[in-house]
C-alpha cells in the first residue's frame, strides 16, 4: 500500500469478497439459531471529514434497526479514521487506533489503498460502506460461528473509568494459529454540527462508534467449554452515557484477521 494514498467513494457497485451489575447478551438465541451460527460482524470505516461517510452512517444505522429484515443477526461497530482531519474539520471521534485496523485489514484483503466509507464483513470481506447491496449481498454471504457466552460484571471504580469483567465461554475451537479476544466499547446516538470540511453546514448521526477497544485474551488450542474469567479497563470520555453504550466481545484470528465468534451486551443504565 502507497503511503499517503487515501480515497473518499460514492456509491458504486464494486464488492468482494462504585455500582455493580450483571448483564447478560441482549440477544438469547435458541438451540436451533446456536446450529445455525451467532451474529456477523459488520466493521464501517469512515470519516466526517470526508463527503460520502454520512450516507453510509445513514446506511448503518439502519441496518441496526432493522431496516432490511435480514435473516442473520448482525453486531455493528463504527471506526473513525483520522486521516481525513487535514481536510478542514477534525472528526470529533476520529483516532489514528482506528487508522491502524483499517490498514491490517487492507493488508490481509490485499487492497491497494485505503478508502472510505469501507464496510468490513467479519474480517474476510469488504465492499464500499455506502453501496447497500454490495454491504447486504456480503452479510448474506459470510460465515457464521457460534457465538461467545459471557456474563459481564461492570463497576466504576472512578467517574473516569469502566471496569468490564467477563467470565463464561468462547463455544468456538481455537486452534494452534491461535486469536486474540477483543472487547469494544460502543456510543450510539451521537449527533454533530460540522462547521467546515466537505461535510460543513451538515448535521451528520452517528451510531454504534467504537469509542475503545482492548484484547482480553490471546489463546490457542483453547477448548471451547472452557471457562475464562478476566477483566479489562477502559478510561471514559466527558459526558459518557451507559444508556447509550454497549460492548461487543469478539474473536479474530491471528494472521488472517477473520472473525470466529462475536457477542454484544448493553451497559446497564444505572451503571
Amino acid at each position: 500500500m502507497a503511503p499517503g494514498l487515501f480515497a473518499c467513494f460514492r456509491k458504486h457497485s464494486a464488492t468482494s469478497d462504585i455500582n455493580k451489575t450483571e448483564q447478560t447478551s441482549t440477544e438469547e438465541l435458541t438451540a436451533e439459531e446456536l446450529k445455525r451460527g451467532g451474529p456477523v460482524v459488520v466493521e464501517l470505516f469512515s470519516s466526517q471529514g470526508c463527503a460520502t461517510s454520512p450516507e453510509a452512517e445513514l446506511l448503518f444505522s439502519r441496518l441496526g434497526r432493522g431496516d432490511f429484515n435480514l435473516e442473520v443477526p448482525v453486531v455493528l461497530l463504527a471506526y473513525h479514521v483520522d486521516y481525513w482531519d487535514f481536510n478542514g474539520w477534525k472528526d470529533l471521534f476520529g483516532s489514528s487506533q482506528w487508522t491502524v485496523r483499517q490498514k491490517m485489514y487492507v493488508e490481509s484483503l490485499n487492497l491497494d489503498t485505503m478508502f472510505t466509507p469501507q464496510v468490513v464483513v467479519q474480517g474476510r470481506s469488504h465492499c464500499i460502506g455506502n453501496d447497500e447491496d454490495a454491504m447486504l449481498g456480503c452479510i448474506a454471504g459470510a460465515p457464521r460461528y457460534p457465538p461467545p457466552a459471557f456474563h459481564a460484571t461492570f463497576q466504576r471504580p472512578t467517574p473516569e473509568s469502566l471496569q468490564v469483567t467477563l467470565k463464561g465461554t468462547l463455544r468456538a475451537k481455537l486452534d494452534d494459529q491461535g486469536a486474540d479476544v477483543m472487547v469494544a466499547l460502543y456510543e450510539s446516538g451521537l449527533v454533530t454540527d460540522c462547521k467546515n470540511g466537505d461535510n460543513k453546514g451538515r448535521v451528520i448521526a452517528n451510531d454504534f462508534v467504537v469509542r475503545k477497544l482492548s484484547k482480553i485474551w490471546s489463546l490457542k488450542n483453547h477448548p471451547p467449554k472452557k471457562t475464562l474469567t478476566g477483566t479489562i479497563d477502559f478510561g471514559l470520555w466527558d459526558g459518557f452515557n451507559s444508556v447509550k453504550c454497549g460492548i461487543v466481545v469478539f474473536v479474530q484470528q491471528h494472521g488472517t484477521h477473520h472473525i470466529f465468534g462475536s457477542q454484544r451486551i448493553q451497559l446497564p443504565v444505572d451503571l
